[in-house]
């Protein structure tokens, strides 16, 4: 995000992953969630996480995030230096669902965080609507959530995510409760929006066109325990659209994708099966 009046000095980390593994307890046995996990997030880049339901997707974010701790394996930040820094103080997550204060209009939902931050109430509100502006809401600060359409309350959330000017924006499903129609303009103007602040992103989905369309790099997990099956690089020309989807190319890399994670879905759903 440009800066605001008041934005630090932008340090887009790469995020690497090296052998990360996740064991815990459930109905007193020892379940491995994620198995020897070796990933790189490159600084300023999508990379995009798709696999079988229940692969541990949402769990690689939430190590990542710091709400988790790997039971095996190394977390490290690189700064632009090549050197280890320390996690960034700026990381940001954009959820499947909105989480909006249903009593704060759009503004006083999006400039929360800089609020509880001590923020100006001056400052704080330009951010916020700089943000609103970025996501295509400029003229709906003081409307509140519930006088707004799904699509839109997800933008206010993604403002919100925005206006912290966080290094790391990291994205859980933010379009998987949508309609097709309103997630095909969030995922252009998601991808514009991308290319237009430079953040270091990771991008959790089910879907292989929202990874290809917005993604530089797709990694493919197993079916749990979670393991990288394959690193997918996607070399198509940027700023991309649902233009982007005529591209040759674009077909080539979903049925590259697809291909890989069929196996991966129908012994994610033999097992499911069995356990049944």
């Amino acid at each position: 995000m440009p800066a605001t009046g008041g934005s630090l000095s932008a340090v887009h980390p790469e995020i690497r992953l090296q052998g990360i593994s996740l064991l815990y307890e459930a109905d007193g046995s020892t379940v491995l969630a994620l198995d020897d996990l070796n990933c790189r997030f490159a600084a300023g880049k999508v990379t995009a996480i798709i696999g079988p339901s229940g692969c541990g997707k949402s769990t690689m974010l939430q190590i990542t995030r710091g709400f988790m701790q790997a039971s095996r394996g190394t977390l490290s930040f690189i700064g632009p230096d090549g050197l280890p820094m320390p996690r960034p103080a700026r990381m940001a997550t954009v959820w499947q669902s909105f989480n909006l204060f249903p009593w704060r209009t759009v503004e006083d939902n999006v400039a929360f965080g800089l609020e509880m931050a001590g923020m100006p109430a001056v400052e704080r509100r330009a951010r916020a609507r700089e943000a609103l502006r970025l996501v295509d809401l400029a003229g709906f600060e003081f409307k509140y959530p519930g006088q707004l359409s799904g699509g839109m309350r997800q933008r206010v959330g993604m403002a919100r995510a925005l206006v912290m000017d966080p290094d790391v924006l990291l994205l859980d499903e933010p379009f998987g409760a949508l309609d097709a129609q309103t997630r095909l303009v969030l995922q252009e103007q998601l991808a514009a929006m991308v290319e237009r602040t430079g953040k270091t992103v990771l991008l959790i989905t089910h879907s292989i066109e929202e990874a290809v369309l917005l993604a530089d790099t797709v990694y493919v997990l197993t079916a749990r325990p979670g393991r990288v099956a394959a690193e997918v690089r996607i070399d198509l020309p940027k700023p991309r659209s649902v233009a982007s989807t005529h591209d040759p190319r674009y077909a080539g890399y979903f049925e590259q994708i697809y291909g890989l994670l069929k196996s991966e879905v129908l012994r994610s759903m033999h097992g499911e099966a069995e356990a049944g």
